[in-house]
């Protein structure tokens, strides 16, 4: 765990504290979503899937920072966040190596992550990665920036990731954003794509996050695969759930 953390957040732009700003507020707006709607108790169990190393700006780790019952909350990462433990007692960090998930088949009550999704690469491997957190978790609540919204918050630039992404990612080369213009950095997601990752079972519900008018956030929640449910998968019986 001592590679390099991944700078996801462009620290150097001079826009970073402007945004980060307007980001914790988002995300609290956010976690306020979560609680109601998922109705979290004292003995609910949760994963905080993509906690980050970062210790400088206000929204990283939010839900960490916000969520009351620290003891039935475990966090994971491809990155090392083992900090945690240390600033939220009662938290649990386990690292977790690219692929699947170092825990059993709906393991925790609640599977939570925030701004991971768009990080994870091509359409195929953004659907095994949901699939891997349907598989760890009874129900689930992701979230992900809105592919419509007008700025793309990553890089700070209006319009241009609207393009088509091969279009969009050589402009970002031409602007010298390499990191940006990789697939596996940054993947932007509109309502319909995110709705395609899910498998067709899934019990699924889509909400808007709006800023300043205008959907900047998509919130994705509901529940997981049953356990009759993948054994009365067929042909398969249920593999393809949990691959």
């Amino acid at each position: 765990m001592s590679r390099k953390a991944i700078d996801y957040f462009f620290l150097s732009h001079p826009l970073r504290g402007t945004a980060s700003k307007i980001a914790f507020h988002v995300r609290k707006k956010i976690f306020k979503v979560f609680m109601d709607i998922m109705k979290p108790g004292e003995q609910t169990t949760i994963l905080d899937v993509g906690v980050t190393p970062d210790r400088l700006l206000p929204e990283s780790n939010f839900f960490e920072k916000l969520y009351p019952h620290k003891h039935q909350l475990t966090t994971t990462s491809i990155e090392d966040a083992s900090f945690l433990e240390q600033e939220y007692p009662g938290l649990t960090f386990i690292h977790t190596p690219e692929g699947k998930m170092p825990f059993g088949n709906q393991h925790f009550d609640i599977v939570f992550c925030s701004a991971v999704l768009e990080h994870v690469g091509s359409r195929e491997e953004q659907s095994r990665f949901v699939r891997e957190l349907l598989r760890v978790g009874k129900r689930f609540f992701l979230t992900t920036p809105n592919r419509g919204f007008p700025i793309e918050f990553h890089t700070f630039l209006p319009f241009i990731h609207w393009l088509p992404q091969p279009l969009h990612q050589a402009m970002l080369r031409l602007l010298g954003m390499n990191f940006w213009a990789e697939t596996k950095n940054l993947n932007l997601l509109t309502p319909a794509s995110l709705r395609t990752l899910f498998p067709a079972h899934i019990n699924l519900q889509i909400r808007k996050h709006y800023l300043l008018g205008l959907p900047s956030n998509l919130m994705v929640w509901g529940g997981g695969y049953s356990e009759r449910q993948r054994s009365s998968c067929i042909p398969c019986g249920g593999a393809c759930l949990y691959p």
